[in-house]
């Protein structure tokens, strides 16, 4: 009989280091065959073959194959769905005795890993999965009653308490790859083999700044500045581990803190109230008469709305794939609440175009925006465009940078006057 081997399944944790699932899998006792799958369910949605998200996934996922070849291992890349390529590998590998990978709240994973469970069960495959890309889980932090929080300030003070209580797991499973399964090179399909193009893109690097850490409730909000960490794309695919970052902002920043706080807190009432996905949160917002004009619509995706800094912001995340947090709020405020136009377009705009999409915390900030959320902004607070920009960017020196026809007859006037737009808001909001 073949010896037994166990496979760990990279998904969204493209690293050796402090890695929860793939540390469980090298300690099980059995030799370990790395795999990872480009799921086509998730590739055929993309609606355009030039994404820099899928040629960042494909850089590290190459990077973590050549690491793996260098210790005498590989990694198995396949592209498909994982639903009918496990059973295909099963039958291949009469050998498999596990399936080790790190959890996944979306409610398309829950489904799929579901499924796999089930098949796995009936072949008499182990399959587990471990905590790895959030700090504290949807079970890890609740109310005394054991019921889920629905408010900031109360979830991120018993996130804090959990913190002190439990301390921070680091994992050494990149000391233990003495137990990887030693075979021979596998391919691995190009990006034109996925269907998608190939091209150079500034990616940020996965680099912690200190300072940028203990400075951040200072520079955060200033667009001007490079006062964020855009270490967001990290996050979401697991090229940085969670507990490092969260090890290092709590003894320098907690303003920075509080924002991986915010992330697991999304997460959490996503994998509580999974409805959130579909629609809002506040069942008394699902009557919104919504304008939707998809004219206006179109100037908003463009940066053409006639207010420098939405049109500032939108054209930065065209360009870039990143928009500055705080003009985020603006230019999410500006949609919902100027145009009335629903904010599922654009969380759909911001999931296509953003390089950090995150389907929880894209989707609980605009809920967060559009008022609708669980612990959402007030609806009769509304965001003025222009004194935003006088207080967040009041010389300029952000919007000249993405806005260069500024002042000139090509830049067009408001489409919308801001008084006028909010007296609409309000009485729309009010009548429900």
């Amino acid at each position: 009989m073949e010896k037994k081997i166990a496979i760990f399944w990279f998904r969204r944790d493209f690293r050796l280091h402090d890695n929860a699932g793939l540390d469980a899998a090298f300690s099980c006792g059995l030799e370990v065959l790395p795999l990872f799958i480009f799921d086509k369910t998730l590739l055929d949605r993309l609606p355009s073959r030039h994404d820099a998200r899928v040629v960042f996934i494909h850089r590290h996922v190459s990077a973590v194959k050549m690491k793996l070849e260098s210790m005498g291992s590989s990694l198995m890349v396949l592209h498909g769905n994982p639903l009918d390529l496990f059973p295909k590998l099963v039958g291949e590998y009469g050998n498999i005795d596990r399936v080790y990978a790190n959890g996944d709240e979306e409610p398309n994973a829950i489904s799929r890993d579901t499924a796999l469970k089930a098949f796995f069960e009936s072949k008499g495959i182990q399959f587990r999965l471990f905590a790895d890309h959030m700090m504290f889980g949807k079970g890890d932090v609740l109310k005394s009653d054991g019921k889920p929080y629905t408010v900031f300030t109360p979830y991120s003070r018993r996130w804090k308490e959990r913190l002190q209580e439990k301390g921070i797991a680091h994992y050494a499973s990149e000391d233990k790859t003495s137990r990887l399964l030693k075979c021979s090179q596998m391919p691995m399909p190009s990006l034109e083999d996925l269907g998608f193009d190939d091209f150079d893109f500034p990616f940020p690097p996965a680099l912690i700044d200190h300072d940028l850490i203990r400075g951040y409730g200072a520079t955060r909000d200033i667009p001007a500045v490079q006062g964020t960490s855009r270490l967001g794309v990290h996050l979401r695919f697991g090229t940085m581990s969670i507990r490092e970052l969260v090890s290092i902002s709590r003894d320098l920043g907690e303003t920075f803190l509080n924002e991986l706080i915010w992330r697991d807190f999304f997460m959490q009432i996503m994998g509580h109230f999974p409805h959130v996905v579909v629609g809002p949160f506040k069942k008394q917002y699902e009557n919104i008469s919504w304008r939707n004009n998809e004219g206006e619509f179109d100037r908003w995706c463009n940066g053409t709305t006639g207010y420098p800094i939405v049109d500032a912001g939108m054209r930065e995340l065209n360009e870039t794939g990143f928009m500055h947090n705080r003009v985020r709020m603006i230019t999410a405020s500006f949609l919902v609440k100027h145009l009335l136009i629903d904010w599922r377009w654009g969380e759909a705009w911001f999931a296509d175009k953003l390089l950090d999409f995150e389907l929880s915390s894209n989707n609980g900030n605009w809920q967060w925006a559009a008022s609708t959320g669980c612990d959402s902004v007030p609806y009769f607070r509304i965001f003025n465009p222009e004194t935003q920009q006088q207080k967040f960017d009041p010389k300029g020196e952000y919007v000249r940078r993405w806005v260069p026809e500024l002042g000139t007859i090509s830049y067009p006037r408001p489409m919308v006057d801001h008084k006028f737009a909010r007296e609409r808001a309000l009485l729309e909001y009010k009548n429900l």
